[in-house]
């Protein structure tokens, strides 16, 4: 599978597939505060009926995977017909994937969630300004990143998180100016 085909993938599994993946591995619990244990009777005949498997042993589950599987239960009966076929789809092609390749995508959504709110947002905005652009210059950009020294590829990380580089319409974009860094790599 391709670095494009991958990044679009991960994006994709993000948005959609989450409630899912609670499945494979748990939410890390917050450092402040221990999670509360979510009680079985606490969620709906929809959820209870949805997470059926689990109601044997829910009470055994650690309380962030309850919480996990809590929260994505109601995603899940929140989407449309349509949403939920897409998010099969997309946890279907998951499953396909190799050991390494999911272990990879599971290390880059983690250190997503240690980045801070704003930092979060920014990689969302640059993941859609970098959608929008024209295949062939998304192209370029790519064929940039990958043959970038680990220097540069550094430095252009570290300038997009310092906001000096806003896209290809940011103050040091130029002829010259290094592009940001895809989307796919957080």
């Amino acid at each position: 599978m391709n670095d494009t085909r991958r990044s679009v993938l991960f994006a994709l599994l993000l948005a959609a597939a989450a409630p899912l993946l609670a499945q494979e591995t748990p939410a890390p619990a917050p450092a402040a505060a221990p999670a509360a244990p979510v009680s079985w009777s606490s969620l709906s005949p929809q959820q209870q009926k949805l997470l059926g498997s689990f109601g044997d042993k829910w009470n055994t589950l650690p309380p962030e995977r309850q919480q996990a599987l809590a929260r994505g239960s109601e995603r899940w009966l929140g989407m449309s017909p349509e949403q939920r076929s897409q998010a099969q789809d997309r946890f279907q092609r998951w499953s396909t994937l190799p050991p390494d390749q999911r272990q990879a995508l599971r290390n880059r959504w983690q250190r997503f969630q240690s980045l801070s709110p704003s930092e979060r947002e920014n990689v969302r905005q640059n993941f859609h300004r970098f959608q929008q652009l024209p295949p062939a210059q998304r192209q370029m950009l790519r064929e940039r990143w990958r043959n970038a020294t680990p220097a540069q590829r550094q430095q252009w990380i570290e300038s997009a998180r310092a906001g000096h580089l806003k896209g290809m319409g940011g103050p040091h974009a130029g002829p010259h100016a290094p592009p940001p860094p895809p989307p796919s790599h957080h």
